[in-house]
């Protein structure tokens, strides 16, 4: 073995925030043309670690060596200039821009003249998707692409950079199945040209199916790091969470009752959009909505909030009519929408924890002076019930990870006491724990007789906790899937949900 038989090593990183110590001697040691897993619950350090390594954290201690050379990366462009390239879990895109923009950008290719060559910068874009078999034109505007195409386009951005070491956190996931594959052949096609990729997912199935070596991480401090081979799914989580966890989904004890919301023939006005669905949603109910990328899943629950405008047909609540034209009046009519994208939509990242638990609720604090006593007294709600990690209230949200995010936001509107919560990926980058928890919530409300419509990507999540499926096929409703007596563990019923998905593809 040679002496410098690792692409990249971190050892006894150690980062520190106000309240919490991130990092605690973390190590990480990658190995050129390997996929290297970085797992952990979230709040682990995984992302942490990784920040410091681009050049976005700066570390408290430890060292960071090339090729057995220290380096210390002052930014994110350093760390592109000199290898390392990072696909972040969040997309930070320019969406009124093009495609080849914001992959060419704070890089464009100039003339002699020094204007912008248009021209070279599409055909070098139009290169990077051809070698990486991207289905995307250059010159589409990038807001107007699916969250998957806008994914392929941040790894490929990522990959023009001809870097050495590549960071994927959570890269699958808003990729449909064949998008996975493709992303995996990608990734093949890198480690077999040398490229050493760090891997950070929530999905053992991918990590025990892509990965040579996994390193697990806890509370900011190595845990173990172990050959992919070696490990099982149980291991892994008994590793993450430091303890045995033999139940993936909480038992359930809710009861349906009456009907809350009546839909019928519900469609939005504008392409693309949904077209003629109509379902009933019952209090204590979980209805899950399945369907491809392209399903318009998620424009079925933005037309009910009324955040899309709603083109024709009928939403009774409680037998009575109701029009949600504004997300306001949704808001006042009982509803409650948990978005797909927590950073672009989601949560005020400049904002503190009190900020972002209490926004949606303002009403209830007083006019025209809020009640600081109040707002304080909510947020200490939001983070004792939904069990949120945080060294305060006044704690910037951006700096939590992403579980914690969502839990924030699931508290804020369960702060208006709504009926009908629409959650659309709501376990989206969560870790196992935390997905249970957040499972957990969700069993709870529907308890207390709330409705509850989830969308997701994940089969066995929707198998697992929801206690029927409506399949979405490009904007229509392809079917009702009901839960059996063994709902969840027929092979069978997950066969129907996907032949409904694609009912009308």
């Amino acid at each position: 073995m040679s002496e410098n038989q690792f692409l990249l090593e971190m050892l006894d990183i150690e980062k520190q925030f106000p309240g919490v110590k991130a990092l605690d001697h973390a190590k990480l040691q990658l190995r050129p043309g390997t996929v290297h897993a970085l797992m952990g619950e979230n709040g682990a350090g995984k992302s942490t670690l990784m920040k410091c390594l681009f050049g976005i954290y700066t570390r408290d201690g430890g060292t960071i060596s090339m090729d057995g050379k220290p380096v210390t990366f002052t930014s994110p462009r350093d760390a592109l200039d000199n290898g390392v390239a990072m696909v972040h879990q969040e997309l930070n895109q320019v969406l009124r821009r093009n495609v080849m923009e914001n992959v060419w950008l704070g890089r464009f290719p100039t003339t002699k003249l020094g204007t912008v060559d248009s021209k070279k910068m599409y055909n070098d874009t139009k290169a990077v998707f051809e070698r990486l078999e991207i289905d995307v034109d250059p010159k589409q505007i990038i807001g107007e692409l699916s969250v998957s195409k806008r994914q392929m386009v941040e790894i490929a951005k990522a990959v023009s950079y001809n870097a050495r070491i590549l960071v994927l956190d959570e890269p699958t996931s808003s990729l449909t199945e064949d998008e996975v594959d493709h992303l995996f052949r990608i990734m093949n096609q890198l480690t077999s040209e040398g490229v050493g990729i760090i891997y950070i997912s929530h999905k053992m199935d991918e990590i025990l199916r892509i990965s040579n070596e996994v390193t697990i991480m806890r509370d900011g401090q190595w845990i173990a790091t172990k050959d992919a081979k070696e490990l099982t799914k149980a291991e892994i989580i008994r590793l993450m969470v430091g303890r045995e966890m033999n139940n993936q989904f909480p038992p359930k004890n809710n009861q349906i009752g009456e009907v809350l919301l009546d839909v019928k023939n519900f469609s939005g006005m504008y392409e693309p959009t949904c077209h003629d669905v109509s379902f009933q949603l019952h209090k204590g109910e979980v209805l899950g909505v399945a369907g491809l990328v392209g399903s318009r899943r998620t424009e079925l629950l933005n037309t009910l909030f009324g955040y899309y405008t709603k083109g024709g047909g009928e939403v009774l609540m409680h037998g009575k009519p109701i029009n949600n034209v504004t997300t306001d009046e949704a808001r006042k009519n009982g509803f409650a929408l948990i978005t797909e994208e927590r950073r672009a939509t989601g949560i005020f990242g400049e904002n503190t924890i009190l900020f972002n638990s209490i926004i949606a609720n303002v009403d209830a604090y007083g006019s025209p002076l809020l009640s600081n006593k109040q707002m304080e007294k909510d947020t200490d709600w939001v983070i004792d019930s939904i069990k949120v990690k945080t060294p305060s209230k006044k704690t910037h949200i951006k700096s939590l990870s992403g579980g914690n995010q969502q839990k924030v936001i699931i508290g804020r509107w369960l702060l208006t006491q709504p009926d009908v919560l629409l959650l659309d990926e709501p376990t989206r980058g969560i870790d196992v724990g935390a997905k249970y928890e957040i499972y957990q919530l969700i069993l709870n409300l529907a308890e207390q007789g709330k409705g509850v419509m989830m969308v997701s990507s994940e089969m066995p999540e929707l198998l697992g906790i929801c206690d029927r499926i409506l399949v979405m096929s490009n904007g229509r409703l392809a079917g009702i899937v009901e839960r059996g007596k063994d709902f969840g563990d027929i092979p069978g019923e997950q066969e129907t949900i996907m032949a409904l998905a694609a009912k009308y593809v």
